[in-house]
């Protein structure tokens, strides 16, 4: 038996073969003996290693495809039995709902059933939901147990489909149904290719590598993006999380961060920020680089009644007002300043329906103003 490490770089030498232009039965046979002694952790590390070392991701990507040619049988006889709550099973029964959706989609088409194809629409629309729970919740737990290529690699197969969707979206709307039937055929060969990778690779991998609590916070979080398809049941014997105190460091319902970056957080926000608690007390302030209004020390403690002119405080009364008894929850304002435009508002702080203070935020908006078009993320330089 060789070494892991022999195994490791047989493994990346593989992979080099499949991008230079093997065929998968050329490698069929290495890679099965390879592949049965490796974990998806350590496969993982070896697709980090290539991509750092310049292969594109989408070459690594056949590794998926070598890995479910090699095991297909075995991976297809292996059945996942889990309750109907858990996150998998969900995942599992929206794949099938869906290819099931781009079939009646493609028959639609054929027979020019407008509205039978709008109300499948609907249903791929509401789909996205599906994505989003694997891209923000899934993945991010397979990425901490250091399963961190095969996650994104399903991320790309993800805008695939979301490119394929949308233009069967364009062709919904202009009636075009003859390219819908053959966009209908493409969006369901592209999603059984990539829920077989999911069913048989993704999701065996992290069953592997998340624990059991792990699966009811992902619940959780499945609950709050929400579902398509079907609403599952609720789950059982839910427990109260008990998290660890760590000290300097403060738990929030989303995470917890150190004090220190805490403050650097608030502090690199572009707005100004002030806080006052339920008594009109002024309890805290951000210190943004470019401050639009004055702020000092001195000013914590006091009234906020106190913190503006005479001819304005009952205005400032009416809107804290208003804040306690529930009947507002924002104040807007905006007003020119040393040729700028400044947006000031006021959002009511609420904990279980409780008010508890009132939030300022300040922002210079003049060059957000001038925002015309689209910049996305990939026109960043």
């Amino acid at each position: 038996m060789e070494a892991l490490g022999d195994k490791k770089g047989m493994l990346k030498t593989i992979i080099k073969q499949l991008h230079e232009g093997a065929s998968i039965e050329e490698v069929r046979e290495k890679a099965k003996e390879i592949l049965k002694d490796l974990t998806p952790k350590e496969i993982a590390e070896v697709e980090q290693e290539l991509i750092k070392e310049g292969i594109p991701r989408e070459e690594i990507s056949r590794l998926c495809e070598v890995h479910l040619e090699v095991f297909r049988e075995a991976v297809e006889k292996s059945k996942i039995d889990l309750p109907e709550w858990h996150p998998v099973h969900i995942l599992m029964k929206e794949h099938e709902m869906l290819l099931g959706y781009a079939e009646e989609l493609r028959k639609a088409a054929k027979t020019k059933d407008e509205e039978r194809i709008k109300h499948i629409v609907e249903h791929l629309k509401e789909a996205e939901k599906h994505y989003l729970r694997e891209e923000n919740v899934l993945f991010p737990y397979l990425e901490k147990h250091g399963i961190t290529e095969p996650p994104a690699i399903m991320w790309m197969d993800h805008d695939k489909i979301r490119e394929i969707k949308k233009g069967i979206y364009e062709m919904a709307n202009e009636g075009d149904y003859e390219r819908i039937e053959k966009m209908a055929i493409f969006l369901q060969e592209t999603i059984s290719q990539h829920f077989y990778k999911e069913n048989n690779v993704l999701f065996p991998t992290a069953l592997r590598v998340m624990r059991g609590e792990e699966w009811r916070d992902a619940r959780k979080q499945f609950d709050e993006i929400g579902y398509c398809c079907f609403i599952p049941p609720e789950m059982e014997e839910e427990r109260e999380e008990k998290r660890e105190e760590k000290e300097g460091e403060i738990n929030f319902a989303t995470g917890s961060l150190k004090i220190e970056e805490l403050e650097a957080m608030l502090n690199s926000l572009p707005v100004d920020i002030t806080f006052i608690d339920a008594n009109d007390t002024v309890k805290y302030f951000n210190q943004a680089r470019d401050r639009i209004f004055v702020r000092t020390k001195a000013i914590i403690g006091r009234k906020v009644q106190n913190c503006h002119p005479s001819k304005s405080i009952h205005i400032v009364n009416k809107i804290l007002d208003e804040f306690k008894k529930g009947t507002k929850d924002e104040a807007t304002f905006w007003i020119d300043m040393n040729g700028r435009k400044i947006l000031i508002r006021y959002f009511a702080v609420r904990k279980d329906g409780k008010y508890i203070g009132t939030m300022e935020v300040t922002q210079d908006i003049t060059e957000i103003k001038k925002i015309e078009g689209e910049k996305r993320l990939l026109d960043w330089e």
